[in-house]
C-alpha cells in the first residue's frame, strides 16, 4: 500500500505519453494526489483528449507545467531530454526531479539543471499501465529521505518499487523488468502458436496462454517456494511437463534466455554511455 504521509503538493510531468498516463492514473486512483494538482506539458495535441479524460492540467511547454509543480517527472524520449530540460532548467531548480527517461544518468540531468539538483532516476515498465508495474529507483546524494519516500510513493502507485544499490544496477533492472515484459510476450506468442498447431482455435489458445501466465505469476508471487521448486512440483517423471522441460534443457533454452537478458543489459550500458553528458 502506498504511504501517503509524504507526497508532493503538486506534480508536473514533462511528457504525457503512455508511461506518464499510467503514472498519472495510478496516482489518482491510489489517492496519492488529485488530478487538479497534476500539471502535464505535452505539445502533441493528439494526446490531449486522453489527458483531458484524466482531469489534469495541460500545457504546451515544459516551463509552464514546472512553474506549477513542486515535483517534476521527466517522461520524454531520451533523445530529446537534453533540449527539453535545458529549456526549463530554471523552473526545475529547487524541485525534486524524477526521471523515467531510459538511458539518461543522473549526472547528465545535473549538468543541465545544476550540481545541487535533487534527482531520482527510475526504470519503470509497461505493466504500470494496468497497475502491475515494476520500478527500480536510485537517488542522487543530494536527495533527502523525504525526497526518496516521495519518489517511492509515486512509483508504488502503479506497482512494485525497489531501490537499486548504485546507479549501475539500473542497467540490470532495465534488462530484467524494463525489457522483461517483452520476453514473456514472446513466450506467450510461441505457446499460442503451439496451441493452434495442436488443434486449438487462436482465441482459445490465447485465452489459455494468458490465464496460465497470470496464474503462474500469481502463484510464484504468493508462494513461499522458489520458481525452481514450483516448476519441479508440476514436473512428474516421464509426464507431459517433463517432456517439455526435457526438450528445453536439451536445447539450452535456459541459457538462451539468460543470454538474451544479458544482451539487453549490455545494450543498456552502451546506450547510457552514448547518452551521457560529455562533461560526465
Amino acid at each position: 500500500m502506498v504511504n501517503t504521509a509524504s507526497v508532493a503538493t503538486s506534480i508536473g510531468f514533462i511528457g504525457g505519453g503512455n508511461m506518464a498516463q499510467a503514472l498519472i492514473a495510478g496516482l489518482i486512483n491510489s489517492h496519492v494526489i488529485t488530478a487538479a494538482h497534476i500539471h502535464v506539458a505535452e505539445p502533441n495535441t493528439e494526446l490531449h483528449p486522453l489527458l483531458n479524460a484524466l482531469g489534469v492540467n495541460i500545457y504546451h511547454n515544459a516551463a509552464a507545467a514546472c512553474a506549477h509543480s513542486t515535483t517534476c517527472i521527466i517522461a520524454v524520449k531520451p533523445q530529446v531530454l537534453s533540449q527539453v530540460v535545458a529549456e526549463c532548467a530554471s523552473a526545475l531548480a529547487g524541485q525534486l526531479i524524477i526521471s523515467i527517461a531510459a538511458g539518461i544518468n543522473m549526472a547528465t540531468i545535473a549538468a543541465l539543471v545544476g550540481p545541487t539538483s535533487r534527482i531520482v532516476r527510475v526504470m519503470p515498465n509497461t505493466p504500470a499501465m494496468v497497475g502491475q508495474g515494476a520500478s527500480g529507483l536510485i537517488a542522487s546524494s543530494t536527495c533527502s529521505e523525504t525526497d526518496k519516500t516521495l519518489a517511492f510513493n509515486i512509483c508504488s502507485a502503479v506497482g512494485l518499487s525497489v531501490w537499486a544499490s548504485n546507479e549501475g544496477q539500473i542497467d540490470a533492472i532495465t534488462a530484467i523488468s524494463g525489457s522483461g515484459p517483452a520476453y514473456f510476450f514472446y513466450m506467450m506468442e510461441a505457446m499460442i502458436e503451439a496451441g493452434v498447431a495442436a488443434g486449438l482455435s487462436p482465441e482459445i489458445a490465447q485465452q489459455l496462454t494468458i490465464q496460465t501466465a497470470l496464474g503462474a505469476a500469481a502463484l510464484a508471487k504468493h508462494s513461499h517456494l522458489t520458481p525452481s521448486t514450483l516448476r519441479a512440483n508440476v514436473t512428474s517423471p516421464a509426464g507431459t511437463t517433463f517432456a517439455a522441460i526435457d526438450h528445453m534443457n536439451k536445447n539450452n533454452t535456459g541459457m538462451h534466455i539468460r543470454n538474451a537478458a544479458l544482451a539487453a543489459y549490455a545494450r543498456s550500458v552502451e546506450l547510457t554511455a552514448q547518452l551521457a553528458s560529455p562533461s560526465n
